[in-house]
């Protein structure tokens, strides 16, 4: 196994002396509480943003567990992220009702707007698209979560708007 702690990049949160203390007190603060794994990725999901493979190996070193299960746990839920997100997250529903109401119009709509596809975020790190099973707002569908914010009844043509707001925000 490649040992990613030995090169880390400059933009890994472990190379951040800053974010490191704030690994490290998480750590620290979880290692005999039963369960720990999840605690830890939760608390570090939340305080650094996202979970990178170096800081999953270095999890698994730190708690004395197979890199394979702090991988499994990370891989398995949806909610943790290995890549930086953007200020906004817009969700897109994959639903039934959704998807049959237009959402891959939307989906298209959003790749041309912002020159990126579901899964990856704008260069200027404000926008990040994701695909999602189901919102739970079935009769607006289509549906997309921005941020919190459920978004529904979509159309193309109403859709710029909405991403232009996001994208004017930043720039304010």
């Amino acid at each position: 196994m490649v040992n990613l702690l030995e090169k880390l990049p400059s933009n890994d949160p472990l190379a951040d002396p800053t974010r490191k203390q704030i690994i490290d007190q998480i750590l620290e603060d979880n290692k005999g509480v039963p369960g720990s794994t999840m605690v830890v990725l939760n608390e570090l999901q939340s305080s650094i943003g996202f979970i990178s493979e170096p800081m999953q190996q270095y999890v698994a070193q730190q708690l004395k567990i197979p890199v394979s299960k702090v991988h499994g746990v990370v891989s398995f839920y949806s909610f943790f992220t290995t890549t930086p997100r953007g200020k906004h997250t817009i969700k897109f529903c994959m639903g039934t009702a959704c998807y049959v109401g237009g959402m891959p119009q939307l989906i298209d709509k959003a790749k041309q707007i912002l020159g990126i596809d579901p899964g990856q975020t704008t260069p200027d790190g404000n926008i990040t698209l994701e695909l999602c099973r189901c919102v739970g707002a079935c009769s607006q569908a289509p549906a997309v979560v921005i941020d919190e914010e459920i978004h529904g009844r979509l159309r193309p043509n109403k859709f710029p708007a909405l991403l232009n707001s996001l994208q004017e925000e930043k720039v304010a």
